[in-house]
């Protein structure tokens, strides 16, 4: 069993995804995690985010291992745990030049889908899953937000984990990435193409009940 969640930042789907794996006790694959460190690394190292040749070739030296579990994905970058570094404000701004570099989209698509024949039946969320990597899982969804409320989601994520970080930045940064992402998830808004679901005005417990009740009304219980 692959179910797909794709969607923009902010609109919850990294917990809903979380949330829904566990209830299938099945795996979880957070692919933005993959671009997270890469983005890390870049910083760390003082890559130019406007060289993509140098940020390709940091994509290919990298060493970067994922830990899948029903709760959790535990991030590696040559050796380095940074599961919890890459969740930054930093990193965040970092993380759009190294998705947009088509070579790294394509070696981490190469990767995504290594690390899906190994675990079987999985719960994934990134961009790209249902359009791209996993175009034939069982059940696809978009799951969105309106920008303002997916703002102030990030902003108070970021403000519990101790950044001094402005609402209108987060938003900016949203806005931004936006931009550069949709299109990716866009062919699944075709009509019979996904499920979408929006969050805007619904609590998380709301949102993994919903995933669930179309799993199980798609692929049976």
């Amino acid at each position: 069993m692959i179910i797909t969640i794709d969607g923009p930042a902010g609109s919850g789907k990294s917990t809903a995804a979380r949330k829904l794996a566990a209830h299938l006790q099945i795996p979880y694959l957070d692919t933005g995690a993959m671009y997270r460190a890469l983005a890390y690394l870049a910083v760390k190292d003082n890559i130019d985010l406007d060289d993509g040749p140098a940020l390709l070739e940091m994509t290919r030296s990298a060493k970067l291992d994922l830990d899948c579990g029903p709760t959790h994905t535990r991030v590696r970058v040559n050796g380095e745990d940074v599961s919890e570094a890459i969740r930054t404000m930093e990193v965040s701004r970092a993380t759009s030049p190294i998705a947009r570099t088509q070579g790294i989209r394509d070696l981490l698509v190469g990767k995504q889908r290594e690390l899906g024949y190994e675990l079987g039946s999985f719960v994934t969320e990134g961009r790209d899953q249902g359009s791209v990597v996993f175009a034939n899982a069982d059940v696809h969804f978009v799951v969105d937000a309106d920008l303002d409320c997916r703002a102030v989601r990030r902003w108070q994520e970021l403000r519990a984990d101790g950044e001094d970080v402005d609402l209108e930045e987060v938003r900016a940064n949203l806005a931004a990435r936006d931009a550069n992402d949709a299109k990716q998830w866009a062919p699944l808004l075709v009509p019979g193409k996904a499920i979408r679901i929006d969050t805007s005005h619904m609590t998380i417990r709301e949102v993994v009940a919903c995933l669930v009740e179309h799993v199980h009304e798609t692929i049976g219980k």
